[in-house]
């Protein structure tokens, strides 16, 4: 896997965490809301077992798997 394509991979997986991160700031969620975070943390879980990853900092994605769960 090419530099770019680890760089897009992980951004991709940034917009997860910026988006779980957003709605759980939230102080009430709908149904469709929750099951947005559901599919992130998801996302995020699948991402932290890729074996491609370098010196990114996978730190936001575990926060993001936590404040999901």
């Amino acid at each position: 896997m090419t530099p770019e394509e680890i760089a897009g991979h992980y951004s991709a997986a940034m917009d997860s965490v910026n988006l779980i991160n957003a709605l759980v700031a939230q102080e009430t969620l709908t149904d469709e809301e929750q099951d947005t975070i559901d599919r992130n943390v998801a996302h995020l879980q699948l991402m932290v077992t890729k074996d491609y990853w370098t010196t990114e900092d996978l730190t936001p994605f575990n926060d993001a798997i936590t404040a999901g769960s």
